[in-house]
C-alpha cells in the first residue's frame, strides 16, 4: 500500500503540466523517477497540405490548425488520453466538421453570435464535433466553446458530460479499438466507416504540430535503421498461445468484438523481448493497455510497428526516444489493465504505430523470429526491482 501511494504521488507530480510542455503521459518508475512521455506544441504554420486514406488532397488553414492545438492541448492536459486519443479526437473532428467552430443559427439562431467559422445544417448540432444540445452534450454557449468540446469528446469521471454521454475515456477497451471504431464509439455516427479516412491527416496534424520535448515520445521517430534479426518476444516454452488475433467474445463485455493482438500467457514477470532493432515511441502506463510500450521498426525496407501491453507499473524497462536491439529486454510480463491474468498482448502493425495489425504469430514465424533469450540486452540493461504489489 506505501508503495502505491509512493508512486502515486510522484505521477501526479511528474504530469503537472507548464507553459512550454504539455504532458501526454507520465510514469513513475519504482525507483522514483520519472518517465515522462511530453509534447511541446509547436508554431502553428498558416496551412497544411496532405492527404486522406483514400488519396483526396486536403489543405486546412491556421484557424482550423488552431482548432487542432486545442484539441492536442486540451487532451494532453486529461490523464489517460495520452497521443492515441488525441489522434482519435482529430479524427472525429476532422470528419464531423474539417476543423472547424460550426454554428447552426437554422436551429439555435443563438449560436451565430459565438465565434465560429460558419454556419452548419446537420440537424441540431454544434462545433468541432458537432455535438447536440438535445442529446445532452451541453447547451448552446459551453458547445460553442472549442476546448468545453474537446473535454467533452475525452469525457472521463471529470469530463462536464459525465456519465452521459460517453466520451472517449467511458468507452471500456477504447485502447484496442482501431481509431476509427474508437471514433463511431464516442460519435455513435450512421455513417461509422467515414472517419478512418481521416487518420492520415490527423497523423499529419500531429507531426506538423507537435515536437517531442526532451524525454518524450514520438508520434514518429524518423528514420529506423534496418533491423537484421527478428526474435520472438518470450522465451522459449515460457508460454501458451490463450487468445489468438480475431474476433472474439470479450471477457470483460461478453460482446463481440476484434482482437487486434496475440495473447501469450505467461508467468509475471517472465522477460519480454523486443522483436527487432527499433525506436521507443511509447512506454507508459495507460488505462485499457495497462503497462504499454510501442517500438518503430524497419523491416526489409518497410516500416513496423510492434506492440507490448499489460506490463505492471514497474515493469517497463525503457523510455520514449530510446533504441532498442533485437532480443533486448524491455519489460516483464505482468497483468494490468484490462487482463484477467498474466500475459502478454502482443501485436504487429505494418506501415508503423496507428496502422491496421496482422496476426503477431503468424508475422513472426513469416519473418523467421529467433527464440528470444535475451543475450541482445546491453550491458547494465535494468532489470526488476523488488516484488509486486
Amino acid at each position: 500500500m506505501v508503495k502505491k501511494l509512493l508512486i502515486l504521488v510522484l505521477v501526479l507530480f511528474c504530469v503537472g503540466p507548464s507553459a512550454a510542455v504539455v504532458t501526454v503521459a507520465a510514469f513513475a518508475g519504482p525507483l522514483g523517477f520519472c518517465t515522462t512521455g511530453s509534447l511541446t506544441v509547436a508554431e502553428i504554420p498558416d496551412e497544411l497540405t496532405t492527404a486522406t486514406a483514400d488519396g483526396v488532397s486536403v489543405t486546412l488553414e491556421k484557424r482550423q490548425l488552431t482548432h487542432a492545438a486545442t484539441i492536442i492541448t486540451t487532451g494532453a492536459s486529461i490523464p489517460g488520453v495520452g497521443l492515441a486519443g488525441v489522434r482519435v479526437a482529430l479524427m472525429a473532428a476532422l470528419t464531423e466538421s474539417r476543423l472547424r467552430m460550426l454554428a447552426n443559427t437554422s436551429t439555435y439562431p443563438e449560436s451565430g453570435s459565438f465565434p465560429n467559422d460558419g454556419n452548419g445544417s446537420d440537424h441540431d448540432s454544434l462545433g468541432l464535433f458537432q455535438m447536440r444540445p438535445a442529446a445532452g452534450w451541453g447547451t448552446v454557449a459551453e458547445l460553442m466553446d472549442p476546448t468545453y468540446q474537446a473535454r467533452a469528446f475525452f469525457g472521463g469521471t471529470d469530463g462536464p458530460n459525465y456519465p452521459s454521454p460517453r466520451g472517449l475515456l467511458d468507452i471500456p477497451g477504447w485502447q484496442q479499438l482501431d481509431p476509427g471504431s474508437a471514433v463511431q464509439a464516442v460519435e455513435v455516427s450512421a455513417f461509422p466507416d467515414r472517419y478512418r479516412n481521416w487518420q492520415p491527416v490527423a497523423d499529419a496534424i500531429l507531426a506538423a504540430l507537435t515536437k517531442p520535448a526532451p524525454g518524450g515520445n514520438s508520434m514518429d521517430p524518423g528514420p529506423v535503421p534496418e533491423s537484421s534479426r527478428i526474435v520472438f518476444p518470450l522465451p522459449a516454452g515460457s508460454y501458451t498461445n490463450t487468445d489468438s488475433f480475431g474476433w472474439r467474445t470479450d471477457p470483460f463485455t461478453g460482446e463481440r468484438a476484434f482482437h487486434s493482438g496475440s495473447d501469450l500467457a505467461a508467468p509475471a514477470g517472465t522477460p519480454i523481448y523486443a522483436i527487432a532493432y527499433g525506436r521507443v515511441t511509447v512506454a507508459e502506463y495507460t488505462g485499457g493497455w495497462g503497462g504499454l510500450i510501442v517500438i518503430e521498426h524497419t523491416v526489409n525496407g518497410a516500416r513496423v510497428a510492434s506492440y507490448y501491453a499489460h506490463m505492471w507499473d514497474d515493469g517497463i524497462f525503457v523510455t520514449g526516444g530510446e533504441t532498442v536491439t533485437a532480443g533486448q529486454h524491455i519489460g516483464d510480463v505482468g497483468s494490468s489493465g484490462r487482463s484477467t491474468g498474466p500475459h502478454l498482448h502482443v501485436e504487429i502493425r505494418p506501415g508503423g504505430q496507428g496502422q491496421p495489425p496482422v496476426n503477431a504469430v503468424d508475422w513472426l514465424t513469416a519473418h523467421g523470429a529467433q527464440p528470444g533469450d535475451g543475450t541482445s540486452a546491453p550491458a547494465g540493461c535494468r532489470t526488476q526491482v523488488g516484488g509486486r504489489s
